[in-house]
């Protein structure tokens, strides 16, 4: 390439010479720009720069695009502390609105598609049909058992006190025991009592006092209704905190309390058309390699010892492996929040919303679909019916929550409405929607 240059800059100055040698002095000085256009045009006419300029070059610009494998963001990939999503930031806090619940549990039962129009102008899907994937969460009513406020300090929030509710179900206080068949399954019974003496009563309401004069954060205790859930054996609900947002503290507190030993359903704290935040663990998948783990490239087939592997884990000096290495180890079971996903239809008990049926589909047909779920069973209770995946195997406990940011975009804006829900058997190539549909198809079978 050098000697090109040098070839093509001599040519360059001949040709200059030549064309100052007519008519002016070549001791003259040459416009800069005009002696670039000169050099531009006289190295497209050579064949071998003309080559090189336009044939595919190595590829080192692909290390400004991907300079690594696998993301550092989520470091360490270890097992989650706990299956239960954890809420690390709640949704900003406003004292002008009234007073209302940020998060809810629910248990993951499967997938399943929907058609729908696309409501989006401008677009090619404008009032076009499309098929999209959804997930059914299960969400039976959720009930609240306590109180904690917190205050601010400059290490973080710190719990000031916790008022519990004078009766809780055996299924939250299974949370409390390793082993609640041989426990003596005396959780709470002291600190019931109290509500029923005056001296317990003034504690108590000292306790709601303190929070209303000292805290900045509070939140409600809740659990799940997991006996409600039929496509789960487990008997100990899921206990989670959920932050009151709205109104100032006294507010928060009073609405707190008023709540307690009330069900609170998934409508009181979603809507349909909404976009929420889904905080769960991943599937477990176990020690796995760094092909799959971090997605390095496999090295070439005549590889001795093994190819799926990273070659060079580094210099011999610092004489230790950068935390930077692609490694093998635990692959899924990690804690992971998924933004925005839309929800598409809220299904009620007792209610049109809780079937399948749409507005152009009347077939009347359940969200369960012939054969039940999967690994999970049938939906008896509220729903959720969210576009795309969600983290977590099926029977997965899921929290959801409000999203962090006001929503601006045309697809959080966006009205659904769905026209076909599907409710063919998951357990192989779904055929029918219904039980009696396929029966019809069949008629009468043999004895």
């Amino acid at each position: 390439m050098f000697c090109l240059l040098t070839d093509c800059g001599a040519s360059v100055y001949s040709h200059v010479l030549c064309g100052y040698g007519r008519n002016e002095n070549p001791r003259e000085s040459i416009s800069k720009s005009r002696l670039e256009s000169l050099i531009c045009s006289l190295l497209l006419e050579e064949p071998f720069f003309k080559k090189w300029l336009f044939s595919e070059r190595s590829m080192s610009h692909r290390k400004f695009e991907h300079p690594r494998h696998g993301s550092l963001g989520f470091l360490p990939r270890k097992r989650a502390n706990r299956q239960r999503g954890k809420v690390k930031a709640f949704p900003k806090d406003d004292p002008t609105k009234p007073c209302r619940l940020t998060s809810f549990l629910g248990y993951k039962a499967g997938m399943t598609h929907i058609v729908r129009e696309v409501e989006k102008p401008g677009s090619k899907l404008h009032k076009k049909e499309t098929c999209e994937a959804v997930t059914v969460i299960e969400t039976p009513p959720m009930v609240v058992v306590g109180v904690v406020g917190y205050v601010k300090t400059p290490r973080g929030l710190r719990s000031l006190s916790t008022v519990w509710a004078q009766h809780l179900s055996e299924e939250v206080r299974r949370r409390f025991y390793k082993n609640w068949a041989k426990s003596k399954k005396k959780a709470f019974t002291r600190y019931s009592k109290k509500h029923e003496t005056e001296e317990g009563k003034k504690d108590i309401q000292s306790q709601l006092d303190k929070m209303k004069k000292y805290c900045t954060v509070v939140r409600v205790l809740a659990h799940t209704q997991i006996r409600k859930v039929k496509g789960l054996k487990q008997k100990k609900a899921h206990l989670n905190e959920i932050q009151v947002n709205g109104g100032d503290v006294a507010k928060k507190v009073d609405y707190a309390y008023s709540l307690f030993e009330k069900q609170v359903p998934v409508d009181a704290i979603f809507q349909k058309d909404e976009m929420i935040d889904i905080i769960g663990v991943t599937k477990g998948k176990g020690y796995e390699g760094v092909v799959t783990r971090w997605g390095v490239t496999r090295l070439p087939r005549k590889t001795h010892r093994g190819l799926r592997k990273v070659a060079c884990i580094g210099a011999w000096h610092p004489a230790r492996v950068s935390y930077t290495v692609a490694r093998a180890g635990q692959n899924g079971y990690h804690h992971r929040t998924e933004m925005n996903k839309k929800i598409y239809r809220l299904g009620k008990v007792g209610e049109e919303t809780h079937t399948a049926m749409t507005e152009f589909d009347r077939t009347e047909k359940e969200i369960t679909p012939m054969g039940g779920f999967p690994h999970y069973g049938v939906v008896k209770d509220d729903y959720l019916l969210i576009k795309g995946c969600c983290v977590g195997p099926k029977k997965r406990v899921v929290t959801l929550r409000q999203t962090l940011l006001k929503q601006t975009s045309r697809v959080a804006l966006e009205e659904i409405k769905l026209k076909f829900i599907d409710t063919a058997s998951n357990g192989g190539h779904g055929r029918f929607q219904t039980g009696e549909e396929k029966a019809r198809f069949y008629g009468r079978v043999k004895a």
